[in-house]
This record gives structure tokens, C-alpha cells and sequence, in this order.
């Protein structure tokens, strides 16, 4: 005999509880590396893109992040390395930011890689102008420890019937792009983006998270979740880093100001309804800045409202050379 099918009502329940326990374990997670990170002296051990990768999986424990604990381990500490490089024999320029961004894909595309934050781990020693070798040792000791929750959490929590055989909406959106006319336009928002910075002195206008924000909307246009909202990221973005900023003034770097940061984040987007996962990067890092001021949400402000202007002329190029042809 069948058991029945649950109500939509205990079904809405059930997915309530598991949302709230998954921020509640990210909170923790992100508390207990920055508790690591500040009795070691290591601030990189709190690498910002753990917030997203930590909620995501914990969120979605047979995700498709969660399904791969090697490639999350292994692909942000071979990209850190390749950052790390670069940094270390190049000064901060166009060059060197094509070049590590570039390097960090070549890595993703050859291990066929589903973590695409690693594009973050390796451009964000350049940006921040730290050249030391205890980065990809940090990156290690965080993505080690997250491993293995991931795989903890996939056996207590069993894989829902309703999706058995079948990928999800954040796997869709995960998988490797299919087409590649869009790498011009993708090119040509870096190196407007880099322009901008020549002229501001801003080198956090393309702050690492948003190189990752900005990959998933031109590769995966039509399953990326905010890539129907671009307008909507300058404001979560924004937000996330403006709560980050005074976070860290009020509290310090501590763990209980970095629990905070990703919960705030997280409230954030559930407000704005949006899956955005770099966005709780975003609010993390104030924690890798050193002094951090308001300059930083409005360097986030104009690069993510300069990335949906590039993203929304793209998408009515496109769209408008197809519907010709």
C-alpha cells in the first residue's frame, strides 16, 4: 500500500524548516572559520566565496556542488595558486586581471569543474595585492573542512523522491555553458570595468564575486537565476556589502560579526525573493579588506549597476541579431 502524497501546506512546512536549519548551519560554518582564521592569524582562511559554497550545499546537500566535495576542494586552491603567481611577479593591471581570471577558467573548463567561485579565489590576491604563499594553505583548510560537511549532510539527509533521476533548477544553472558567442560581450564589461578603475583608483569596482556574477549571466543567460532580474543584483549586492562594512566596524572581524554578516545577507535575499548565492560573498568581504570604509558599497554599487547596463545591452544585441537572421 502507497503511502499518500503530502499537502502542499507540509510540503511548504517541510521546506521551511530545512531552509532555516541550512542558514543556521552556514552561520555556524562561516563562525567557527572565522574563530579558526583569527586564532591562526590566517584572515584568508575566511575566503569570502565559503559563504556562498557553504550555504548552497548545506541548502542542497545533493546539489551539484555537494556531489563533487573533490572538484570543491581542488579547482578554488589550483585557481588561488594561479592567482597567487601572478600576483606575485605582476603588478595589478589589465593584464594581469585578464590573465588570472582567464587562467582560472582554463582550470574550471580542464578538471570540468562545477565550481565556478573559483574564479574568485584566483583573482582575489591581485585585487587585494597579497602575494602570500599562506593563501592556497587557507583556501585548503575551509574547503577541507566544508568537503567534508557536505557529505555528512548527504547521508543524514535523503535525496527527495521528487527529484530522484532528475537535476534541479540549481543544477541547470551549474552546468557548463553550451554556446560561446558571448564571450566578447563578457570581455568587453572586464575591460570596461578595468577602465573605470584606471580612472577611479578603485580596484574593488571588480570585486572578485562580481567576475562570478557576471560568468554565470553572459555563459548561462537562460538558467542563470538572476540573469531575468540584473537590476535587482546592484541593490542585493549593495546591500550585502553596506551590512559587511558596518558589521565589521561595529563587532571587528570576529566570528560572531562574520555569523552575522552571512545571516544578514541571507535576509536580504530572501526579501528581494533571489537566488543569488555570490551576493553572501559579497558581505563577507570586509572581513579580507583591510579597513574596509564606504567607499567599498559604492565600488560594489557601480560595478554590479555597470555589469546589468552591459549584461541588458547584450541580451537586446542577441536577441534582436537572431530575430533578424
Amino acid at each position: 500500500m502507497q503511502s499518500p502524497e503530502p499537502n502542499p501546506q507540509s510540503r511548504s512546512a517541510v521546506s521551511y524548516r530545512a531552509t532555516w536549519l541550512a542558514t543556521l548551519a552556514t552561520t555556524s560554518y562561516i563562525a567557527l572559520i572565522a574563530a579558526i582564521g583569527a586564532g591562526t592569524g590566517l584572515s584568508f582562511v575566511l575566503f569570502p566565496e565559503l559563504g556562498a559554497l557553504s550555504h548552497d550545499i548545506l541548502r542542497r546537500p545533493h546539489g551539484i556542488w555537494a556531489r563533487a566535495p573533490w572538484m570543491l576542494v581542488i579547482t578554488p586552491l589550483l585557481t588561488g595558486l594561479a592567482g597567487t603567481l601572478i600576483t606575485r611577479h605582476f603588478a595589478y593591471g589589465a593584464v594581469s586581471v585578464l590573465a588570472t581570471i582567464g587562467a582560472a577558467l582554463i582550470i574550471i573548463r580542464l578538471l570540468r569543474s562545477p565550481i565556478t567561485p573559483a574564479i574568485s579565489a584566483g583573482l582575489l590576491p591581485l585585487t587585494l595585492g597579497e602575494p602570500s604563499w599562506w593563501y592556497p594553505p587557507s583556501l585548503l583548510a575551509g574547503l577541507s573542512l566544508l568537503a567534508i560537511l557536505s557529505q555528512v549532510r548527504r547521508r543524514i539527509v535523503p535525496l527527495p523522491p521528487a527529484t530522484s533521476g532528475r537535476a534541479g533548477a540549481g543544477d541547470v544553472s551549474e552546468r557548463a555553458p553550451s554556446d560561446y558567442t558571448w564571450i566578447p560581450f563578457f570581455l568587453l564589461f572586464l575591460i570596461a570595468a578595468l577602465t573605470l578603475i584606471v580612472f577611479t583608483g578603485w580596484r574593488l569596482l571588480l570585486f572578485p564575486p562580481l567576475v562570478v556574477i557576471g560568468f554565470e549571466m553572459f555563459a548561462r543567460a537562460s538558467t542563470c537565476p538572476w540573469a531575468g532580474r540584473p537590476f535587482v543584483v546592484p541593490l542585493v549586492c549593495t546591500s550585502s556589502a553596506a551590512s559587511g562594512v558596518i558589521l565589521v566596524g561595529v563587532f571587528g572581524v570576529g566570528p560572531l560579526a562574520a555569523a552575522l554578516s552571512i545571516g544578514c545577507s541571507i535576509v536580504i535575499l530572501h526579501a528581494f525573493k533571489l537566488h543569488l548565492p555570490p551576493a553572501l560573498a559579497v558581505g563577507l568581504l570586509p572581513f579580507v579588506i583591510s579597513h574596509p570604509s564606504n567607499e567599498f558599497p559604492v565600488a560594489v554599487a557601480a560595478g554590479t549597476a555597470l555589469l546589468a547596463a552591459s549584461f541588458t545591452a547584450w541580451r537586446r544585441i542577441f536577441h534582436r541579431s537572431r530575430t533578424t537572421q
